[in-house]
């Protein structure tokens, strides 16, 4: 049996997709993505943005451009998703209608905004799986952003249900949901990871999404320049959060997210040398080093050389067999 079937019997197989998110809005931003994309490789997610991209009057041409993209050569990996308009939009279904009949077969996920009850996310999904059925696409994987005070009550419910993938935290919207009680920065750091409302949200979102197998994404840093800044964000929210991707808005800051969302070399190695014992002894429990390990530390290992892989480290020969 393949190690991830061993691992994770009875259980579902968490969610593995890249940790990088990296929005695009205009069509200028969304072809320098996709050239960046093309030059890297699939290390990095691109979501091509209809709710904030699209100017006012221009929603159809903006979610027709999506779409052309989305279907196009350009379009290498297949690991593009979209951002659509909220669900209580007049424009909500039109993205959904126009991206799907375009490009549903090359289209990673979509995201849905400021969700309000779950009653509504459930009716937007179906939306969704209804357009994406007409187009040959029946399991289109689908994020939520939590990013509203009613979305965050309800965040278990929503990592429960089966085409969600990936929950992500909309750190903006939901600090100015609170009209001022919650200081303007706490939306950066290092307020970001002190104020005990905004640890709160991100603490439930990140719980619950790991209880469900389902990937936590973490806020935008605001800061494009001083990269430093949004090293020690990403590492924060990695090590501290337990998020497993962050969202990028700027090209440069997709490598410092990358490295450190990256497990460190040892561990990368300690996880080969662990999973390989353990394949020799049909996954019973070994020594090593001194230590005991078993199928729960078999477990975390595996999602070492998985986020390994994920970020684009080289890995050695003789992990490729157990992923």
């Amino acid at each position: 049996m393949h190690a991830s079937e061993v691992l994770f019997q009875g259980t579902h197989q968490p969610v593995a997709i890249p940790v990088c998110d990296h929005y695009a809005g205009s069509e200028k931003l969304m072809r320098k993505s996709l050239a960046l994309q093309a030059a890297l490789g699939p290390v990095f997610d691109i979501t091509f943005d209809c709710e904030d991209g699209a100017a006012a009057g221009n929603e159809i041409a903006h979610a027709k451009l999506v779409g052309d993209l989305l279907s196009s050569s350009e379009n290498r990996y297949n690991r593009i998703g979209t951002r659509v308009h909220e669900a209580s939009s007049p424009y909500f279904e039109q993205d959904v209608a126009t991206i799907c009949a375009l490009a549903a077969n090359k289209l990673a996920y979509i995201v849905i905004p400021k969700v309000e009850t779950l009653h509504q996310l459930q009716s937007a999904v179906q939306t969704i799986h209804h357009h994406a059925a007409a187009a040959g696409r029946p399991a289109l994987p689908i994020h939520v952003l939590i990013e509203t005070h009613h979305a965050l009550r309800h965040v278990w419910d929503i990592a429960s249900m089966e085409s969600i993938e990936c929950l992500s935290f909309g750190i903006m919207d939901f600090v100015s949901s609170h009209y001022g009680a919650v200081p303007g920065d706490a939306m950066r750091s290092p307020g970001q990871f002190s104020h005990p409302l905004i640890t709160r949200a991100k603490v439930e979102m990140s719980a619950a999404s790991h209880a469900h197998g389902k990937v936590a994404s973490h806020n935008v840093c605001t800061e494009i320049k001083d990269l430093s800044v949004v090293a020690n964000d990403a590492s924060l929210a990695s090590r501290q959060f337990g998020y497993q991707r962050m969202w990028s808005i700027h090209p440069d800051q997709i490598k410092p997210i990358l490295e450190a969302f990256a497990p460190a070399a040892h561990e990368v190695d300690d996880a080969v040398v662990i999973l390989n014992a353990a394949l020799a002894s049909d996954w019973g429990p070994i020594q090593h080093q001194g230590k005991l390990h078993d199928r729960a530390s078999y477990r975390y290992y595996w999602t070492v050389l998985q986020r390994a892989k994920q970020t684009g480290q080289a890995l050695p020969v003789k992990a490729h067999d157990l992923l």
